[in-house]
């Protein structure tokens, strides 16, 4: 049995990210739980945990392109297939947290709440989420004046502000309302 799960649905900037995990019965990760009530440096522990003891793991992602193009949900279920259909073993079940479930070629149920009900989606939000974050602070080198390494793209009144400031940069996801004003106000005479 798989366990999916995403990271990166509400951020203004960067691609969105899944994972899907099989874990190992006979090899438990200790400590598994929703990623959000996790500090980073457990995750960051439990990672490199997972990683190592899961039968199989597959972080995959959606880019900023395919989220603008397709709209932040189809993009969620996209990277989610890509997980899966990545992931080295074939699961008999896959078991997705939240209400929807991606285009799958195996049987596939989804549960509300499921990264803190069942081990394996806790272990993918666990992956998801450090990949993720690792990928803002990435983005921060390149991109300095939106900080990036401290809100990951969400949509924090710093992150606004320097939106406003600065306009876009590429990784800015165009398709929010946000972004789009943003960009809208760099293009009318003096910015303003």
């Amino acid at each position: 049995m798989a366990g999916v799960d995403e990271a990166g649905r509400g951020p203004l900037a960067g691609p969105v990210v899944a994972a899907a995990v099989i874990l190992d019965d006979l090899n438990p990760v200790d400590g598994l739980a929703d990623s959000k009530v996790l500090s980073p440096r457990r995750r960051e522990r439990l990672f490199d945990e997972i990683r190592a003891r899961a039968l199989a793991c597959c972080i995959a992602e959606a880019s900023v392109e395919e989220i603008d193009r397709l709209n932040i949900l189809q993009a969620t279920m996209l990277a989610m297939r890509r997980a899966v259909e990545g992931l080295r073993l074939r699961p008999a079940k896959v078991l997705v947290d939240g209400n929807r479930i991606p285009t799958l070629r195996i049987p596939a149920e989804a549960i509300v709440k499921g990264d803190s009900k069942v081990q394996a989606i806790s272990a993918a939000s666990i992956l998801a989420k450090v990949h993720r974050d690792r990928l803002c602070l990435a983005l921060h080198e390149r991109h300095p004046l939106y900080g990036f390494d401290v809100h990951k793209g969400y949509p924090t009144a710093a992150h606004l502000a320097a939106l406003r400031q600065h306009g876009p940069c590429e990784q800015h996801r165009h398709s929010y309302a946000p972004v789009r004003e943003a960009a809208a106000r760099q293009r009318l005479p003096g910015g303003a």
